[in-house]
């Protein structure tokens, strides 16, 4: 999973990284909350750690900000040193997912992030996924359309696999890169998009098979369930890999 923590403090911020390096996820860290909301709006992330006292914006404000701006429901644990149950209510009501109190405890840190990972993504911890004619057996690290196995390379099964389990929401390019890449920096651009296009092809994914896997300008990916008859084109950017020449 790709994680945001955002603290004012380099001590904490280290500690959360390595706590969520240690469990096989991605974590950026942010020591101001503008330098977050900048990323926030080109970037994808699957949850976010937010102290609540920063130099430049308020934990509170930016779980506001989250809110109102991005349509996904991201979910979002304050670490504080804020104890008072006032806070609590305020930051709860302010759209947080869940709250602790530091000094950080690197056992509740995982627990809850675990807590609050298995809740927002489901279909993450499931043994087999269905979704309409695909299905998916993560443990065989096999696909199946209408039945029949699909021959899949390694990246395009990875891929494959993230995009179906984040069904509907908008992922961006570095996202989608370090979930089936890693963080790498060699990584080419054009290889995502090459593993996008053959994955449209492969999987045919058209609205006719009720999925659509459209390319949002500047940003990413989208994969999301349509019908035929209401498929729109707003906001959609041509496959940079099928220009039809």
């Amino acid at each position: 999973m790709r994680i945001a923590a955002l603290d004012d403090d380099p001590s904490q911020l280290e500690l959360i990284q390595h706590t969520m390096n240690g469990i096989q996820h991605e974590c950026h860290v942010y020591s101001e909350g503008k330098a977050l909301l900048r990323d926030l709006r080109q970037q994808s992330f699957d949850l976010l750690i937010l102290d609540w006292t920063l130099p430049d914006i308020s934990g509170p404000a930016i779980v506001k900000w989250v809110r109102e701006e991005l349509a996904s429901r991201i979910p979002i644990l304050f670490a504080t040193n804020r104890r008072a149950e006032a806070d609590l209510v305020a930051g709860l009501s302010a759209g947080a997912d869940d709250f602790m109190v530091k000094p950080i405890s690197v056992a509740e840190l995982e627990a809850r992030v675990h807590a609050l990972l298995r809740r927002a993504y489901p279909s993450h911890h499931d043994v087999e996924l269905e979704f309409g004619p695909y299905h998916f057996f993560p443990q065989a690290r096999t696909l199946q359309v209408n039945g029949e196995p699909v021959d899949l390379k390694h990246r395009e099964y990875e891929l494959a696999l993230f995009l179906f389990q984040n069904l509907g929401r908008l992922l961006s390019r570095e996202h989608l890169r370090e979930a089936v890449w890693g963080r790498g920096p060699d990584e080419p651009s054009r290889s995502l998009d090459t593993h996008i296009s053959r994955l449209r092809t492969k999987l045919s994914l058209r609205p006719s098979n009720g999925f659509l896997l459209s390319a949002v300008y500047g940003l990413g990916y989208r994969l999301e369930t349509v019908e035929a008859s209401s498929l729109s084109t707003f906001g959609q950017e041509p496959d940079p890999t099928e220009s039809g020449t």
